[in-house]
């Protein structure tokens, strides 16, 4: 049976949000359980590097012990940028599901479109659009009130 962890990512996104960080969340699952998740830390870590999918993918690596994520998903707020997709590769996740698109900064069905280059050795099943209106909108509202 789907089970859907974008309200998890969610969660993540609003305790970014309300750090002062772009709101996106992520969300590492295995086997219906979720294994680590997190939220944008760039500001709070002066990190460029700092996104809610590095952030949640190397939890889930530290909490099993090992640098593939083979068999694990992730769920994200908003289509992963170029570098995060990336790491999506490397950690060899199985499948990602994100929800808005990123017209502006997003690699993955947008822009830099990483999965399709030769170049990337692991190409996970992506599924977009998971609560894409609740993950849209949270980003309009924190960028409208800091207009």
């Amino acid at each position: 049976m789907f089970r859907s962890f974008m309200p998890d990512a969610l969660t993540q996104a609003r305790a970014a949000a309300a750090r002062g960080e772009v709101p996106v969340g992520a969300v590492v699952t295995r086997a219906g359980r979720i294994v680590a998740q997190a939220g944008n830390r760039t500001r709070e870590l002066r990190d460029p590097t700092a996104h809610a999918e590095m952030l949640a993918i190397r939890a889930a690596c530290d909490v099993l012990g090992q640098e593939r994520l083979s068999g694990c998903d992730l769920w994200v707020t908003l289509e992963p940028c170029a570098m995060c997709a990336q790491a999506i590769a490397h950690a060899r996740l199985d499948r990602l599901y994100f929800g808005a698109a990123d017209p502006k900064s997003g690699g993955v069905l947008q822009g830099a479109r990483v999965f399709a280059h030769p170049q990337t050795h692991h190409r996970p099943e992506v599924h977009d659009g998971i609560d894409a209106p609740a993950c849209a909108a949270l980003l309009a509202g924190f960028f409208a009130a800091r207009r």
